[in-house]
């Protein structure tokens, strides 16, 4: 069911009978991976945990809820919700979209217009990360700080603020991961700053941190030379230099080997400082007090893409009231996060020692299949000897007149 507390507030529930009246599917493509109401294998509460689960692997979803429009303008903006992924996602989305009233939800798509894109993505080993993507102007403005996601299997509450001074504040299970000025993490605007093209490094700027000592000097008996003739070696009294050639002493390692001798390093009394590009005022930029400002909101969707299906989407929320996300939140995610989390660690258990009884039967199995062959084996061999005893009581008279030619020539 669906509460309208305010213009700028609405928390959606879960009712089996009710859910598919709220939801409206897109028929822009026909094949969209379908949502089905469960609670997935472990929860806290069977009812009260029940979420929209992506059911189908490898496909787009494009499902949507409408709400009376409302404006975040001079309010305050939190979009709050849920999410577990108990199949393990390796790749897909598991974020929520927030579109302006003009939206046809049969007709929602991947390139509709959205004015907010928040939540988990995950594309690969190691390649996840929250998106906060904002439009503004025509175009979409994507964080420029990387907010890491949770990716285990349990329940995780996704929080996303965004105020009228034009900060933000991204959390995630009631706690902040990512905060700052909209402007300074997104590129809405040009820079306040730029370099000042007149302004160029001084040719005898001096950047070095440390240089050689230019009054150490080589010492007279330092041997740099690693291999030296053999003062030892003699000249062969046969050597021909004319069949082979010019005779040269044999080299021998040098016993005052020193290595390559370099002077000390030493700290630049002359270095500067790193030369930094003086900045002046950017002509190009302007502030815009209506960032973010948006007027007519009035559709969230989920509109995804997901290779393995199963994740659980629940507990939405929209409010201008930061205080009261956060006890929806503890009050939802908070009191299901525990319970959850020992029902999953019991049914990976218990799925631990059924495939480690599946395997061992199977060994038993394979086992006893190699003990069988091996019998049968024996039972052949013995089956072969039995035949050709049977063989030599067939031909007595032979096997006689062999034995007797045997003993002539003995």
């Amino acid at each position: 069911k669906t509460q309208i507390i305010s213009i700028c507030f609405f928390f959606l529930f879960y009712s089996i009978d009710k859910w598919k009246k709220r939801w409206v599917e897109s028929k822009h493509q026909p094949d969209y991976g379908q949502f089905q109401l469960t609670a997935g294998k472990f929860y806290g509460d069977k009812e009260r945990d029940k979420g929209l689960q992506t059911s189908e692997d490898a496909k787009f979803y494009a499902l949507s809820t409408r709400f009376k429009p409302f404006s975040n303008e001079n309010e305050t903006l939190v979009v709050q919700f849920s999410v577990k992924h108990e199949q393990g996602i390796d790749c897909g989305g598991r974020y929520v979209k927030l579109f302006p009233a003009t939206l046809k939800q049969e007709d929602m798509h991947s390139e509709s217009e959205y004015y907010i894109m928040f939540g988990p993505d995950i594309c690969g080993f190691g390649n996840n990360k929250v998106h906060v993507i904002l439009y503004h102007q025509g175009k979409y403005h994507e964080n420029n700080k990387t907010i890491k996601c949770r990716i285990n299997k349990d329940t995780h509450l996704y929080t996303l603020v965004i105020r009228p001074n034009a900060t933000y504040e991204v959390k995630i299970d009631n706690q902040q991961v990512a905060a700052g000025n909209l402007e300074d993490d997104w590129d809405f605007l040009p820079p306040k700053k730029i370099k000042d093209l007149y302004v160029r490094k001084p040719r005898k700027s001096d950047v070095r941190l440390q240089i050689e000592d230019p009054e150490d000097q080589k010492p007279e008996n330092w041997e740099d030379f690693e291999y030296i003739p053999d003062p030892k070696a003699k000249k062969p009294d046969d050597w021909n230099e004319a069949m082979n050639g010019e005779w040269e002493e044999p080299l021998i390692l040098n016993p005052k080997y020193k290595g390559q001798w370099k002077p000390w390093i030493i700290d630049n009394p002359s270095y500067q400082g790193e030369w930094i590009h003086p900045e002046r005022d950017n002509p190009k930029y302007k502030p815009d007090p209506t960032i973010c400002h948006y007027y007519n909101i009035s559709v969230l969707g989920l509109n995804l893409w997901q290779v393995k299906s199963g994740s659980i989407f629940d507990n939405f929320l929209l409010t201008n009231d930061e205080e009261f996300a956060e006890e929806v939140g503890n009050n939802t995610w908070g009191t299901r996060k525990d319970p959850e989390k020992q029902w999953r660690e019991l049914h990976e258990e218990m799925e631990k020692r059924k495939r480690e009884e599946q395997a061992q039967r199977k060994r038993e199995q394979e086992e006893e299949e190699d003990n069988d062959d091996f019998w049968r084996t024996e039972e052949k061999g013995n089956d072969r000897q039995m035949l050709e005893g049977d063989a030599d009581g067939a031909f007595p008279g032979k096997n006689e007149e062999a034995l007797a030619d045997w003993k002539d020539e003995l």
